[in-house]
């Protein structure tokens, strides 16, 4: 069964289907010009970029692949554990399996640290990179305090060693995954009824479930380590960067997203846009334009 291609969320793009570094890659490809990679966030598909990706392909070739273990993307030979680092290694494998060996990439959430950590091991590889709702991870552990543990107590859960968040979400997934989407979307009811049901569908795979997890694992932990390392180093990504988040999101946090961000490229311009944490799905129209102004001359 491939989640997302029961209904036709990407008119006129095809399948994507590509063995790349170990994963076995699922999602979508259309349109024509210099190459966009969107990467989707926790919990959801690369459904979640179906109201941004048909507009970008007018000008762009637009790959949209679920990522490693989440949705139809199938991983192989899961040691060592899947950290953003070997996640960014598998999607340059995938993108130049496609042919394309300098492209932008565009992530949103648990996408969006694969593709910083893409744009550092992989410079060469990245022409422009566009984060969306999300500061760095090692910026991200050291800001916690109240208000960020009881809105994002799913980190501290899901990363949690040993199989005991698998054994748990497998009790009712689906009400773990709308109760997830709903916090993050302001209310079930705001997310299109279609794409709901290709994320129950996938979060209804243990495959997906135990992916999810290991992702969390890594970020507290490997994940966690690559940064500092870099940071330590006083590595930064070379390309432009373009760093959108969510206006309501901000009114409860102190940290800022573009003075972050500024400690980690030279290159970088964003702004806060309306809505809640699914910015492609929630601000679609100025997620687009935003990125359209972006990507011109980028790539």
């Amino acid at each position: 069964m491939a989640y997302g291609v029961e209904h036709d969320f990407f008119p006129g793009f095809a399948s994507l289907d590509v063995e790349a570094g170990d994963v076995s890659f699922r999602g979508r490809i259309g349109g024509s010009g210099s190459p966009v990679l969107l990467l989707h966030g926790y919990p959801q598909t690369h459904v979640a970029w179906r109201l941004i990706a048909p507009t970008l392909a007018r000008s762009h070739t637009v790959i949209v692949p679920d990522l490693p273990g989440y949705g139809d993307s199938r991983t192989r030979n899961d040691q060592p554990r899947w950290t953003k680092r070997r996640v960014a290694s598998a999607l340059v494998a995938m993108m130049g399996r496609l042919g394309h060996e300098r492209f932008a990439v565009v992530g949103h959430d648990r996408g969006a640290r694969a593709g910083y950590r893409l744009a550092l091991d992989h410079p060469q590889c990245v022409a422009a990179y566009a984060s969306l709702t999300v500061i760095p991870t090692l910026d991200a552990f050291a800001s916690i305090d109240k208000t960020f543990a009881l809105n994002a107590w799913h980190w501290f859960f899901l990363a949690q060693p040993g199989d005991l968040p698998e054994r748990m979400l497998a009790a009712d997934p689906d009400a773990y995954l709308d109760t997830a989407l709903a916090k993050m979307a302001g209310g079930l009811e705001r997310i299109d009824p279609l794409a709901l049901d290709v994320y129950r569908t996938a979060f209804r795979s243990p495959h997906v479930r135990h992916a999810i997890c290991e992702d969390y694992r890594a970020a507290a932990c490997e994940d966690l380590e690559h940064d500092a390392s870099d940071a330590a180093a006083g590595r930064r990504l070379a390309c432009p960067v373009l760093v959108l988040w969510s206006e309501s999101e901000q009114k409860a946090r102190s940290i800022l997203p573009l003075d972050t961000w500024s400690r980690w490229a030279a290159n970088v311009t964003g702004k806060g846009l309306p809505g809640g944490h699914l910015l492609p799905e929630d601000a679609p129209d100025e997620v687009l334009t935003s990125l359209q102004d972006f990507l011109v001359g980028q790539v």
